[in-house]
Order: C-alpha cells, then structure tokens, then sequence
C-alpha cells in the first residue's frame, strides 16, 4: 500500500548542492550527464565503483547488488553507486571530484602489439608524456582510427619511467574497438589514453595476499605485482588464474619472473573450466572458486579481477571463510554487451 504514496513523476536530486531534475527510471548518474554535470564514471552497470557517493537524504532502488564495491564503513555511511541508483524521492547526494579533476588525456602512438592468445592482444603504447597511475587502475582508450568509439581496459604493467604502457585487448564476438585490435595491424597507429580511473589497487598492509584472475583480467594483477615488487613489498602471495583451456594461459614467462624475484612465498595456480577429458593438462581443473577454501590464508587479503559471475561467486565463498567485506578488492570486466544487456 506504500506504493500509493511514491512520488510518480520527476524527483530532485542534489548533487554537492547543485539541484538536477531525474526522470522516472533514470539512474543518478544518467541524470547528472545530461545535465552537464561532470560526474566520476567508467563502466556504467555496476562494476567498477567509480561513480559511488555518498547519499545525504532520501531514498534510491538499488538495480544490483554493490556491497562487493564498497566497504562496510562506506554502506554505513550511505554509500551508493550513481549508475544504479534510480531515486524513490528527492535526494542529496555528495560525490568526490577529484578523481575527474586528476583525470586527463593523453596522446601516444602504439609500438607492440602481440597476440597473447587466440583472443587475448597485447598492446605497447607510447605515450607523449608520462600518465601517473596506481597500479591495478584503468584507463578509457580510443583508437585515432575509431574516433567515435571508446572503451575502458585495464593498465597490464606498472608506471614506467619511459611513459610506456600496456593493455590486453581481449576480442569480442561483435565488438567493434576489439575486432578492430584484433583484425588490424596498428603499429605506429595513434591512440588516446584517458585516466587514471577506479579504486582497485595494493592497499598498504602486512596481510597474505590472495589475487584471482580470470581470462584478460589478469592485466591489472600483473601490473600490481610488479609495482608491489619495484618497492619491496614481501607479503605471501597465492595466485589463482582461470582459463577454460591450456590455450588460453597467457603472461606464464612474467608471472614465473615475478615469482623468482618475490621475496615471500609466491603460490601459482592456474585453472582450467573446460580441458576436454584427453587433454595432457596435469594441473587444476573446475572453476576457480573450487581451489579458493585450501589457498585462503588467515588475515588474507583479497584481490578479484575478471568476469562479473566469478567476482561474485569469489567474493561471496571468501565472505563466508571469514574474509572481511572491506579485505575484499574487485574489478568486474563487463564488455559494451555485458552493459547493453543490464540497461534492458
């Protein structure tokens, strides 16, 4: 009967005091675009957290579920994701800008590109001058060649001193920015590099580290690990990668190098979902959530990159170990169709 009472028509929203009109069933940050509004975002459907703000007043439907993004002390404090927030009542919301504020564009030209896999390319961008990141961050790429087209993927290498910096494309039946890396011969091409952008990356600690990784996910792991060794870090490390077949294991040579050169015990566990039943494969195989209960640590950390369904069932296996919601880090790697299926 409550229903009788909701407001029908276009609510309020006020962002850090600047009131915006929201249409019914529009998210908060759909709205905040439209009104010009220069609202922190990436992903739009609820992966990467980087439209989250804190809600003053008022009242929002949530679309997804978002305690995997934020900490318990954030949900506490109000903490909600912009893009799906659709408000039930006028609101008001407070949001940090900074992050848009340290965001800029770069101009670079590409000088590698590698296939890693039958899927997976690696791209060497150099770029016109340095671009500070942390390590695990993404950045939005736009091809000179695709002026129009846009898409997010994750740093796969710390911050070089030569203003170098790689990503994996991983191809997407239909998708047109990674058929196009995928089909084409870039080298010398001109590319736009926009970021940094999201929270994902090493938090200071002592604590084990447990690090998950799936298909092209792995970009933003081994870009940790190798900022985490440049400064010394010696935290034990369990490693767990999903593939669904031996051909799709990639970056093996870098991970080995990262773990001769770690100075704390280094675990590696690659896994694979689909090796048919001939297959010569002698390691793991399953989903990667059936190795996790003998690899998780007391007081480990955890850090999860890869595809929404195996972020979720990770995060909620590592939940119920025992593994604190604020110890647990997640990047969601959702693709353009991964995004148009959630606004339907």
């Amino acid at each position: 009967m409550f229903s009788l009472f909701a407001k029908k028509g276009p609510t309020t929203a006020t962002i850090n005091g600047q009131a915006i009109p929201v249409e019914p069933k529009e998210t908060l940050l759909q709205a905040a675009l439209r009104a010009g509004i220069d609202f922190p975002h990436s992903c739009r459907v609820g992966g990467c957290a980087a439209c989250k703000c804190q809600l003053v007043a008022g009242q929002v439907r949530e679309l997804t579920e978002t305690g995997y993004l934020l900490t318990d002390e954030e949900l506490d404090q109000g903490y909600i994701l912009a893009c799906q927030s659709v408000p039930k009542s006028d609101i008001r919301v407070s949001v940090d800008l900074s992050q848009q504020q340290a965001r800029r564009t770069v101009k670079g030209r590409i000088v590698g590109q590698e296939k890693l896999t039958h899927d997976i390319t690696r791209l060497v961008v150099q770029l016109e001058q340095s671009l500070p990141y942390k390590a695990g961050q993404f950045a939005e790429l736009c091809l000179d060649a695709l002026p129009d087209i846009q898409r997010s993927y994750s740093f796969a290498s710390a911050v070089q001193a030569d203003a170098k910096v790689s990503f994996f494309i991983r191809h997407v039946p239909g998708g047109l920015f990674s058929s196009f890396v995928q089909q084409r011969d870039l080298l010398g091409q001109g590319i736009q590099v926009q970021g940094p952008l999201g929270d994902f990356y090493l938090r200071p600690a002592d604590a084990p580290l447990l690090l998950i990784a799936g298909g092209s996910g792995l970009a933003p792991i081994i870009a940790l690990l190798e900022d985490a060794l440049a400064h010394g870090i010696q935290r034990p490390v369990s490693l767990l990668f999903g593939a669904r077949e031996e051909r799709d294991l990639y970056a093996l040579d870098s991970i080995s190098a990262i773990a001769a050169q770690w100075r704390a015990p280094f675990r590696f566990v690659p896994v694979l979902s689909n090796a048919s039943a001939d297959a010569t494969w002698s390691g793991a195989r399953g989903l990667v959530t059936s190795q996790l209960p003998a690899l998780i640590e007391p007081g480990a950390h955890a850090y999860l990159c890869g595809p929404p369904a195996m972020i979720d069932s990770a995060a909620a296996l590592l939940r119920d170990h025992g593994v604190p919601r604020e110890h647990i880090h997640a990047d969601r790697f959702t693709t353009r169709q991964d995004a148009l299926a959630a606004s339907a």
